[in-house]
């Protein structure tokens, strides 16, 4: 399953930096870690760190994909807003009580504040799957 988001220039005011935008991107992040949830409690899946699955940016362009479990594996990589519900969902699967967590980090390359999805383990610990998985 994927879920694509147009941040492009001609997109709403909303869709930028703020609350409801916030609002908006942990619902669509929720969304994908029970859709992961379900397919981890049906399919057998490597734990993320074991799957051979690594971080990359999404190639450049205006659509941002929050993608699943399959859709990752099927590539080989995924960046923060893929990989975050996957490993929520691997951690609910087992028992803890994980949750996504968005924080704002300002990107070199495009010069603007944007989302960056990590994960607040149940012993308030932050865990970055991306930066674990080989982003920069």
């Amino acid at each position: 399953m994927k879920i694509q988001i147009d941040l492009g220039p001609g997109s709403s005011k909303w869709l930028r930096r703020s609350r409801v935008f916030g609002i908006v991107i942990k619902a669509l992040l929720d969304a994908t870690v029970w859709i992961d949830l379900i397919y981890i409690k049906f399919h057998r899946v490597l734990p993320l760190y074991q799957s051979g699955v690594r971080y990359s940016e999404e190639p450049e362009g205006q659509i941002e994909s929050f993608d699943t479990i399959p859709a990752v594996l099927a590539r080989g990589w995924g960046d923060c807003d893929d990989l975050g519900p996957w490993r929520v969902a691997e951690l609910r699967a087992a028992g803890e009580k994980a949750k996504i967590r968005i924080q704002w980090k300002w990107h070199q390359i495009s010069g603007q504040k944007l989302f960056h999805v990590v994960v607040r383990r149940a012993d308030g610990t932050i865990e970055d799957p991306s930066a674990l998985l080989g982003m920069k």
